[in-house]
C-alpha cells in the first residue's frame, strides 16, 4: 500500500469518525443505555472518555473545558491532509508500540509466557482505534525478544453477539499467556459506541505464530477464537471492568476464569440511580463455552474492581471494593473483600473483608495537584509460602482528603494464611502520591509491586515516575526498591488529554524468573498529532524489564 494510500484511508476513516462524534446516533430510552455524570465517573475510564467526547457538556466542571478541547481537535482535523510523522523526545527503547499518529494510549496489561519468556505481550485502550473502519479500541503488542521491541501489533476485532450483530471491542484490556502452550488470551469490553448496547464482556484466543503473520493486525484472522462470556440483557445494564486468569484449575483442567462488574439502572428516566454488581464465569480453555454468570458480590449495592487469580493450589480468588458513600452523596469508604472457590469448582465460599479503607481514593476525589481519573483499585494474586498458598493484595490509600483532594496516598499490601479470616498489613510506598498499584508473583520467591510514583519530585510532587519494588512473600518486607522512568514523566502533556484528563485507570507487571515486565503509560516521545502542527507530548504505552534480585 502506497503511502499517499494510506493517508487518504486515515483521512476517511478519521472524518467517519469525527462525524460520529460530533453527531452520535440518537438511542431511545429502549434501545440505549441511559449514561449520567453519576455513572460515568465510576465505569470505566474507556467508556466514559468517548461519551464525553461526544457529549463533552456532560463532562465533569473541572474536566469539560478539556474534553471541548479534544473534541475540537479531532473536528478540526476532518480532512486534514496527514503528514510524514515526526517524533522526538527522551523516549528511549521502552516504548512499546509502533504509533506514528499522536493518538494516545493507556490502560496497560502485560504478560509473559512462562514457557517461552521471549514472548510477551501488551494491551492498552489504544486511541488509534479512532481510525479503525470498525471503531475497534483494543489494542495489543507483542514482543518475541523479551519486550525489548514490538513484532507486531493491532486492535482486537469486533466479536459476534449473534443475529449478524458484530460488537467493536472497546477497551479496558487484559491479557495472559497459557504459561505451558504459549496460547494468547485477551479479554475486553465490547459495546455499541453509538447507544452503548449491546455490550457485554469478550475474550480471546490465539498465539504467538498467529498474531505476527495476520494481515494488518486487527483483522479476525489474528484472534481466531472468541466468545461472548456474558451479554447485558438488556439496555437497563452496562457491563463493565472485566478481568480474567488462566490456569488449571482441579479436575476442571485449564480454565479461563473472568470476572466483571453489572452496572443496573432501572428507570432510564433517572440515570443518576443504579447499583452494580460482581459477576464471574468460567469458560474452557479453548472457549467453546462458559458457565453461567456467579453472583459473587452478594447483598452489595455499589461495587467495583474485581480482580480474579487461579492460584497456584487450582483455587480461584476473587477480590472487589464495595463503596460505600457514593449512593447517599456521603463520604466514600471503600470495603476491599474476597471469595476463594475450592480447585475444580464453580461455587465461592462465604465473603471476607481484606481492609475497610476509610480514606479511599473514591470516585469523588482527585489527587493534590491533578485532575486525571484515579481511585482505589485493589489487585491480588497468590504464591505458595511455606507450603502453603498466602493470599497477597495491594491497593492505594490517602494519607489525608481535604476538599475532595487526597493528600499523599500510600500503596499497602495485605497478605492471608488462613483463607480470608485475618490479615497482616504492611505500607509498600515511601512519600507523596502513590497510586495505580499492580502485584505479581514471581516464579521465584519474590513478589513484584509496581505503581505511580510523585515522590522523586520533593518540590510539588506533581511529576510521576514508575517505582517497582521487589517483596519478600514470607515477611512481606520490601527487598529492593527501584525507580524505572527518568526523567519525570508529566501526565498532563498529551494532545487529545491535555489539562490532565486521563490517563487510564490501572497499569500492570508480570514477574518470571527474576525479571519484572512493567507495562505503564508515559508522555516522552513527542509527536505531531495526525502529521500537523509542531511535535509535542503524546501518551504513549512503555514497557520496562527489571530485575528483582
Amino acid at each position: 500500500m502506497s503511502k499517499r494510500v494510506e493517508r487518504v484511508g486515515r483521512m476517511v476513516a478519521l472524518t467517519l469518525l469525527v462525524a460520529m462524534i460530533a453527531s452520535p446516533q440518537a438511542g431511545s430510552a429502549k434501545d440505549a443505555f441511559q449514561m449520567s455524570p453519576q455513572i460515568a465517573r465510576h465505569l470505566s475510564g474507556a467508556v466514559a472518555t468517548r461519551y464525553y467526547l461526544s457529549q463533552p457538556e456532560q463532562a465533569p466542571a473541572a474536566q469539560r473545558a478539556a474534553y471541548e478541547q479534544a473534541a475540537r481537535l479531532l473536528q478540526q482535523a476532518r480532512g486534514a491532509q496527514i503528514a510524514a510523522p515526526a517524533k522526538s523526545g527522551p523516549g528511549g527503547n521502552d516504548v512499546f508500540n509502533l504509533d506514528d499518529t499522536g493518538l494516545p494510549q493507556n490502560e496497560e496489561s502485560v504478560s509473559v509466557c512462562g514457557s517461552k519468556p521471549n514472548t510477551v505481550i501488551s494491551g492498552t485502550n489504544d486511541y488509534r482505534g479512532l481510525l479503525d473502519a470498525e471503531e475497534n479500541f483494543t489494542g495489543w503488542d507483542l514482543s518475541t525478544n523479551g519486550g525489548a521491541s514490538v513484532a507486531a501489533e493491532g486492535l482486537l476485532p469486533h466479536l459476534d453477539f449473534g443475529g449478524s450483530t458484530f460488537i467493536p471491542s472497546g477497551g479496558d484490556p487484559v491479557y495472559a499467556f497459557d504459561n505451558e502452550s504459549c496460547a494468547v488470551y485477551g479479554a475486553n469490553l465490547n459495546y455499541d459506541i453509538n447507544t452503548f448496547f449491546p455490550n457485554g464482556i469478550g475474550v480471546y484466543r490465539s498465539t504467538p505464530a498467529t498474531l505476527k503473520s495476520c494481515p494488518g493486525g486487527s483483522s479476525p484472522a489474528c484472534w481466531p477464537t472468541s466468545i461472548v462470556v456474558s451479554r447485558a440483557p438488556d439496555a437497563t445494564h452496562f457491563l463493565d471492568k472485566p478481568w480474567f486468569d488462566v490456569g488449571t484449575s482441579g479436575a476442571a483442567g485449564k480454565v479461563v476464569w473472568v470476572t466483571w462488574s453489572d452496572f443496573l439502572t432501572p428507570d432510564p428516566a433517572t440515570p443518576s440511580v443504579f447499583t452494580a454488581s460482581i459477576y464471574a464465569a468460567r469458560c474452557d480453555a479453548m472457549l467453546t463455552a462458559c458457565t453461567a454468570p456467579v453472583l459473587i458480590s452478594g447483598t452489595d449495592q455499589d461495587v467495583q474492581f474485581s480482580d480474579v487469580t487461579i492460584g497456584p493450589d487450582g483455587r480461584v480468588y476473587v477480590t472487589w471494593a464495595e463503596v460505600q458513600g457514593e449512593l447517599t452523596g456521603d463520604p466514600q469508604t471503600f470495603i476491599i473483600k474476597e471469595r476463594i472457590a475450592d480447585a475444580g469448582a464453580t461455587a465461592f465460599g462465604p465473603t471476607q473483608v481484606v481492609a475497610t479503607v476509610t480514606k479511599p481514593i473514591g470516585f469523588d476525589n482527585t489527587l493534590y495537584g491533578h485532575t486525571f481519573r484515579v481511585a482505589t483499585v485493589p489487585k491480588n494474586t497468590v504464591k505458595m509460602v511455606n507450603g502453603q498458598p498466602r493470599e497477597f493484595v495491594v491497593w492505594e490509600q490517602c494519607a489525608s482528603r481535604v476538599l475532595g483532594l487526597c493528600q499523599d496516598s500510600n500503596v499497602m499490601l495485605a497478605y492471608s494464611d488462613d483463607d480470608g479470616a485475618s490479615w497482616t498489613t504492611k505500607k509498600l510506598s515511601v512519600n507523596g502520591a502513590n497510586y495505580f498499584p499492580t502485584i505479581a508473583a514471581d516464579s521465584g520467591k519474590r513478589l513484584a509491586v509496581a505503581y505511580f510514583t510523585g515522590r522523586y519530585d520533593p518540590t510539588f510532587g506533581l511529576a510521576q515516575d514508575v517505582e517497582l519494588v521487589t517483596v519478600d512473600p514470607a515477611t512481606g518486607k520490601v527487598t529492593k526498591r527501584q525507580r524505572l522512568t527518568s526523567p519525570s514523566n508529566n501526565p498532563n502533556s498529551d494532545w487529545i488529554f491535555s489539562g490532565g484528563i486521563f490517563i487510564g485507570d490501572y497499569i500492570e507487571v508480570a514477574a518470571h524468573d527474576g525479571l519484572a515486565y512493567v507495562g505503564y503509560n508515559a508522555n516522552y516521545q513527542e509527536m505531531k498529532f495526525l502529521g500537523a502542527g509542531r511535535a509535542a507530548g503524546q501518551q504513549d504505552n512503555y514497557l520496562t524489564v527489571a530485575s528483582l534480585k
